[in-house]
């Protein structure tokens, strides 16, 4: 059993990884429904909040970094297939 520190750290960092992921997924969501009902400019804005909230959760740790640039990839193809 580790210490309760180590305990207590580890659960607030769970708190802030659940977060940056879950506001990571809404924004990523948001840019592959944006490909279905709305004008390209609105579609590049969406896609820029996504890029940045992975490289965010990339450069906070909570995502490893070629998983961030992965999903990247992938959104971008569904962009230019539309």
């Amino acid at each position: 059993m580790p210490p309760k520190k180590t305990l207590r750290s580890q659960k607030n960092k769970a708190v802030r990884n659940r977060a940056v992921k879950s506001f990571t997924k809404s924004r990523v969501k948001n840019a592959i429904d944006a490909l279905e009902d709305s004008t390209p400019e609105n579609n590049q804005e969406l896609l820029n909040q996504a890029f940045s909230a992975l490289d965010k959760a990339a450069s906070k740790g909570v995502i490893h970094k070629n998983n961030a640039s992965r999903k990247k990839s992938r959104l971008s193809k569904k962009i230019e297939a539309k």
